[in-house]
């Protein structure tokens, strides 16, 4: 038997790619792909995207679930951006309604293109697939790079935050105590470190890392909520003091649903800069969509733990902005940071809690900080290792889009993206308004990313789209319309500083503008100069003999041709 005659015998099962509803890399060119062994409809699917299954699919719909989730963080997510938010308008619910509603249909969008194109190199890939094929290849290395710099931006911004957190409990305990910035990196780098490990591990080990991560999360937010509540002792902590001497133990409606204006902008305009922090605490939502190749069933999991992680992230937020809002005593107060602890949200803890209960608050805050950060850095991983395989990165492509024999996992991706966190925290030996910039970076760099194939789902591609298991029927371009609506607003505000006219220095620019589109710049000018001659978009890494083509006239071509005999199992939707 001849090389050939055995290679063809080894055929199980044959992917006729446009007999699948599924718009891809591969479809409408009568292309089947040959595979050596059977096949299940998630593996049908990503073949029929162009790529080779390379993951164990160990992920489901809680896991992937667990793993957005985790990234969500809103414990300490929430503890981040008391500065973003609060500090801004005032400690009123009203903006995260507000935002949070968006969000949710930012989400949904998002959701259903995920269903469509269940692959690991998420959003971009879709782009390729919806853009008007002149401008495709450029709108998908956009995109690319601006989902990028929000992956590369997330875990070491999450981990910044809890190192921020830990030192600030050490000067709660000890007011002594004042950390160095080389000390604020040095346990960055070694939360970052840890986490850069569990990420290298087998898919199993990551999924049950992050089921775990999520229950903590969300236990230990229910337990600060309900410290919050039931501990709050306010009116013994300000009971000698002359201002607030006579206090309540709760505000009052008035003042709780208040808004609070602390910028040189008008209310209005103040309150769409406060989106910023709900936007970073919601952040995380995309996170199900790069683990698509890990998910079993994907096609549906992959949106419904999307959707579920936007509306109970939202709610279960919202509760919480209830309990601050009718409990914290002064925002001018945590402005000023008396206790110099630099952590706006210990500062609020103090002003409520008895100091055996805010160490316990801020601990627990602290493990859902860590678990978070792991989260981000799985899904950074997935990203980089995505974009790797097809080719977008200059010095580290091929090193990128390699999957660990052993593990499974893409070790090297993960390794990449520590060494890009960590010099990215090199800002912090600048001023704490160049590091705070990743944080503004992620929403902004996020958002662009998420909205673009929506933009070209409900104009270029409306009449072609071929939408998933999961999707909004007729609320899909309403709700797309509204989507992007909201990003078109929100990309200009996240850019605004929070003073204006003599107040504004270099110290107090917002210097967004400048790390998210500076970089963004960079590589629109490399693809015009370089890379237009060699991406195209996303690329096929399936083995060329795998994969027969008809020709025009129906008939297969030979040099691909497989035996009539060999027994075909046709995949079907």
């Amino acid at each position: 038997m001849s090389d050939e005659e055995a290679k063809l015998q080894s055929v199980r099962s044959n992917i006729h790619v446009d007999d699948l509803r599924i718009q891809s890399i591969l479809s409408n060119k009568g292309v089947t792909i040959n595979v050596d062994h059977e096949v299940d409809s998630d593996e049908a699917m990503i073949l029929a995207l162009g790529y080779k299954q390379e993951f164990k699919r160990e992920f489901n719909l809680w896991t992937v679930f667990a793993v957005s989730f985790s990234v969500l963080g809103l414990l300490p997510s929430i503890a981040a951006c008391v500065d973003y938010q609060q500090l801004v308008v005032g400690a009123s619910p009203v903006p995260w309604i507000l935002a949070v509603l968006f969000i949710i249909s930012v989400a949904l969008s998002m959701a259903e293109v995920a269903s469509a194109f269940p692959t690991s190199a998420g959003t971009p890939y879709a782009v390729s697939q919806l853009a008007p094929k002149r401008i495709a290849p450029v709108m998908t290395w956009l995109t690319c790079w601006s989902n990028w710099l929000c992956q590369i931006t997330g875990t070491p911004s999450v981990n910044y935050s809890g190192a921020s957190l830990i030192f600030a409990l050490v000067t709660y305990n000890k007011p002594s105590f004042q950390p160095t910035t080389g000390q604020a990196y040095a346990l960055t780098l070694g939360i970052q470190f840890s986490h850069g490990i569990l990420a290298s591990l087998p898919t199993r080990w990551a999924a049950r890392i992050n089921s775990v991560g999520t229950i903590a999360n969300v236990l230990f937010l229910a337990i600060v909520f309900v410290m919050i509540l039931a501990g709050n002792k306010r009116q013994e902590i300000f009971a000698d003091d002359p201002t607030f001497g006579n206090i309540s133990k709760f505000n009052n409606n008035s003042d709780a649903w208040g808004l609070y204006n602390q910028t040189e902008f008008p209310t209005g305009m103040a309150m769409l800069m406060s989106f910023l922090g709900v936007i970073w605490a919601m952040s995380g939502y995309d996170s199900p969509f790069h683990l698509s190749e890990e998910c079993s069933n994907a096609a549906e999991a992959v949106p419904k733990a999307i959707v579920m992680t936007a509306v109970g992230g939202g709610l279960i937020g919202l509760l919480f902005m209830f309990a601050m809002a009718y409990t914290v005593v002064s925002l001018d107060q945590i402005a000023e940071d008396p206790l110099g602890l630099g952590q706006s949200f210990v500062t609020y803890l103090s002003q409520i809690l008895q100091k055996k209960a805010i160490n316990a608050a801020v601990s627990m805050t602290i493990i859902a900080s860590y678990f978070m950060g792991e989260s981000c850095l799985l899904a950074a991983s997935r990203v980089t290792f995505s974009y790797s395989r097809d080719g977008m990165f200059p010095f580290f492509s091929k090193l990128g889009a390699t999957v660990n024999p052993h593990t499974q996992t893409p070790v090297y991706a993960v390794w990449i993206n520590f060494i890009i966190g960590q010099l990215l925290l090199l800002l912090m030996f600048a001023n704490d308004t160049a590091i705070g910039a990743i944080f503004s970076v992620g929403g902004i760099s996020g958002f662009v990313s998420f909205i673009t194939p929506v933009v070209f789902k409900v104009t270029n591609a409306y009449s072609t789209f071929k939408r998933g298991p999961f999707h909004l029927g007729k609320w899909s371009r309403p709700i797309g319309f509204v989507s992007i609506a909201f990003v078109a607003v929100m990309i200009p505000v996240l850019c605004f500083p929070y003073v204006k006219g003599d107040d504004l220095t270099l110290d107090e620019m917002n210097w967004t503008v400048v790390v998210y589109f500076g970089p963004m710049l960079m590589a629109w000018v490399y693809y015009m100069v370089a890379a237009h001659k060699w991406y195209k978009g996303p690329k096929s890494n399936l083995d060329e003999g795998t994969l027969v083509y008809e020709d025009v006239d129906g008939i297969p071509d030979e040099k691909n041709y497989a035996k009539e005999d060999v027994s075909s199992t046709k995949a079907s939707d």
